[in-house]
């Protein structure tokens, strides 16, 4: 069994986080450990037409991002990694200072310490030098993959729900997590 942490930060792209955890719910060899940050869920008001409520369902376990001494908290609560989707820049901020104000930022400080992957879903558009130079510290870390919702043409993508697939299933590889529909380059 599998155990990851998903974070979910107030960046656009709250489809990608519900795809994603819709694939980890009916993968039945994972248990996902959920956070969503105050922003994330204004923006998934805004963004997604499935509810809170039903989000959240897709998890195992869901904490409040002010509840800072969870299990997700501490290193000697084993897991498999962690992923921040989407991950806005005021989180990769927070990340790459060591600034751990809520439970998402401490999850991550705790994948770093204790060398565990970390994916970051970066979401922002134009990247102002301060991102790009948080991004580029961040990259150096040798357990941090930053991996941005770029669109890729390659596998002849028809709708948006495509799209969608071909990323998460590039970020769930790094679990070794299969996706149907996943196309790989052949």
């Amino acid at each position: 069994m599998k155990r990851i942490v998903v974070g979910i930060s107030g960046a656009s792209g709250m489809p990608l986080a519900v795809r994603l955890l819709q694939e980890l719910h009916n993968n039945k060899d994972v248990e996902v450990h959920l956070v969503i940050t105050r922003g994330a869920k204004l923006t998934i008001a805004q963004e997604c037409r499935t509810s809170l409520d039903k989000i959240e369902q897709l998890a195992d376990v869901v904490y409040d991002q002010s509840h800072i001494g969870a299990s997700i908290a501490s290193g000697t609560f084993q897991t498999d990694g962690m992923i921040v989707i989407p991950c806005s820049m005021k989180t990769v901020a927070g990340i790459a200072h060591g600034y751990s104000d809520n439970l998402l930022l401490r999850a991550c400080d705790v994948m770093i310490k204790e060398q565990r992957q970390l994916i970051l879903v970066a979401r922002e558009t134009p990247l102002s030098p301060i991102h790009l130079d948080n991004l580029a510290y961040l990259s150096k870390l040798s357990n941090i993959i930053i991996m941005p919702p770029m669109m890729s043409y390659y596998q002849c993508p028809q709708t948006i729900e495509d799209m969608e697939i071909h990323l998460i299933g590039k970020i769930l590889a790094r679990f070794d997590i299969e996706v149907n529909n996943f196309k790989r380059w052949k």
